[in-house]
């Protein structure tokens, strides 16, 4: 499941005073506990660990300039813009007044934007630490800045995927079909953008124009709701992501399929009997190494497969425990990080399959996560309501 779907979930529960009146404090001493791996909370590998948010943390971003800030956002409605060397606090986003599941800071870092589901969002100025911008859309499903611009890309649940200039406040909107468009991806070139839908389609727009360049629907298309996308670094090639466990590859310039990664699923251990549930699968996460013509795909059922692009082919499968919940390649080398259900952050050899490290802090899996420039820091969210700094030592470096 997404942030989203987790803190819909999450919505329904009453945190407040649970188990307060119990003295003894054996209220906390469920079964559901049995999930949690013994010794997870023992260890903690981080640094740094922000707990200025007293709920699930579901979204981080760092400065693109300095890497030295992180924006985080949780279920508390708060966002937070925090010093990543000492987890000092710099500002609160405040005003949002639902889950704050999208964060992230402009190409040059002079502005931070924050959005929750219900559809506020609000940009910042971070060095006078102040509002210059907000909107109000319908629910949110992503947000993303341009590349080169300070200009801000939204997907909504209607379907729709607005483009404002800021502070200005300029508006395009791109109609898609009558469904959420549930992720998007500018471009490198900062003209176009892709963008999936939960029908399983995928538009190509040009973001000047407003037009729509390509469709992939029908047999081209996904048979379930996309869950992600991503482009190579030049932009000539896309990937998308699916709830159906497929991961299409797309030229972007024709807007034509090259091929279909598929992962064969798992013969189920017993029959399913009636009232249990199939395990379910998806493709949760993706992307594409700068250095190597691989990528990556993340599974729900804790699948890492890397897959080489000039022979279509699957080249490594690294077995997690427990779901992947997003991963990102490092930029100048064939590493992969994943972060997962079960807490842990992972680092993988692609060109060997080998995994080359691992992290734990959190008690709870982690949500998202986000990697420096130079690949020495990893900054964690967390269902344990935390946020986790990690200096990654890399014995090949």
């Amino acid at each position: 499941p997404s942030a989203d779907d987790l803190a819909e979930e999450m919505e329904d529960v009453d945190f407040e005073d649970e188990g307060a009146e119990e003295p003894d404090g054996e209220a906390w001493e469920s079964e559901d506990d049995e999930g949690v791996e013994e010794g997870m909370e023992a260890q903690d590998d981080s640094e740094v660990t922000f707990s200025l948010h007293s709920a699930s943390v579901f979204c981080v971003s760092l400065d693109p300039k300095t890497n030295t800030l992180a924006v985080t956002g949780g279920e508390d409605d708060k966002a937070f813009v925090w010093r990543v060397s000492d987890g000092e606090l710099l500002f609160e986003c405040s005003g949002h007044k639902d889950s704050v599941t999208c964060a992230g800071f402009s190409h040059d870092s002079v502005f931070v934007a924050t959005g929750d589901m219900s559809g506020l969002i609000k940009v910042w100025r971070v060095d006078a630490k102040e509002e210059v911008w907000s909107f109000e859309v319908g629910d949110l499903e992503w947000m993303e800045w341009h590349p080169q611009a300070h200009v801000l890309l939204a997907g909504t649940a209607d379907g729709n995927t607005w483009m404002w200039k800021i502070p200005s406040g300029d508006c395009k909107t791109f109609q898609g079909p009558a469904c959420p468009a549930t992720c998007g991806r500018i471009l490198p070139d900062g003209k176009r953008a892709v963008v999936g839908y939960e029908d399983g389609t995928m538009r190509i727009w040009d973001l000047k124009h407003g037009t729509s360049l390509h469709v992939l629907k029908g047999q081209d298309g996904h048979q379930d709701p996309l869950t992600c996308v991503a482009s190579n670094q030049d932009g000539s090639l896309i990937m998308t992501g699916s709830v159906d466990c497929h991961a299409k590859l797309v030229n972007s310039a024709t807007g034509k399929v090259v091929c279909v990664f598929k992962m064969e699923s798992v013969t189920p251990k017993a029959p399913i009997s009636e009232g249990e549930e199939a395990e379910s699968n998806s493709v949760e996460s993706l992307g594409f190494c700068n250095v190597m013509p691989l990528a990556a795909v993340g599974y729900l059922d804790g699948t890492l497969a890397i897959y080489d692009l000039s022979t279509q082919s699957l080249r490594h499968k690294c077995q997690h425990e427990s779901g992947i919940v997003q991963l990102l390649w490092e930029e100048s080398s064939a590493v992969v990080y994943t972060c997962s259900l079960d807490g842990a952050v992972r680092l993988w050899d692609a060109r060997s399959g080998k995994m080359i490290s691992e992290y734990r802090g959190h008690s709870a899996e982690i949500l998202d996560f986000a990697v420096n420039k130079d690949a020495s820091i990893v900054v964690t969210t967390s269902g344990d309501h935390q946020a986790k700094v990690f200096c990654v030592q890399r014995p090949d470096r």
